[in-house]
């Protein structure tokens, strides 16, 4: 189980305050059901991203599928995932929503540095906290 300590709560009001796969950077989380679709609100510094909150289940039963350690690969939108990695299906057009699960033009990237720490507070994942080569699994 994750030795992660959670604060907040994930709603807007109580984000989650989270720290990126390698503890470099912070950053906070949290679910707006509100929006179409309904997503996963990410704030790094003064950007703010957003990944389709359905991104939560679907990378969790993915990697439930898979059965072992996937590399992160974090990338910007304007570069390539490495493939095999968390980045790389999280913008494959064979994953469940058919492409990105990011949903601002310009900033749909960074889903395997955002993403993974959402499942990990949740105990739906480890997720490994080294300098670089992270990788996660399904609990």
């Amino acid at each position: 189980m994750s030795n992660v300590t959670v604060i907040g709560n994930g709603t807007k009001e109580s984000p989650w305050q989270l720290k990126t796969p390698p503890g470099t950077s912070d950053y906070t989380m949290y679910r707006d059901e509100t929006l179409s679709p309904p997503a996963l609100v990410c704030t790094v510094g003064t950007t703010v991203l957003r990944y389709d909150l359905r991104c939560i289940n679907d990378l969790h039963t993915m990697l439930k599928a898979h059965g072992d350690w996937m590399l992160l690969g974090s990338a910007d939108e304007q570069k390539p995932a490495a493939e095999g990695t968390v980045e790389a299906w999280g913008r494959s057009e064979s994953n469940p929503v058919g492409g990105w699960y990011g949903l601002k033009k310009g900033l749909r990237g960074r889903f395997g540095m955002y993403v993974p720490g959402v499942l990990e507070v949740l105990g739906l994942a480890e997720v490994e906290h080294n300098a670089k080569n992270n990788r996660m699994r399904a609990i």
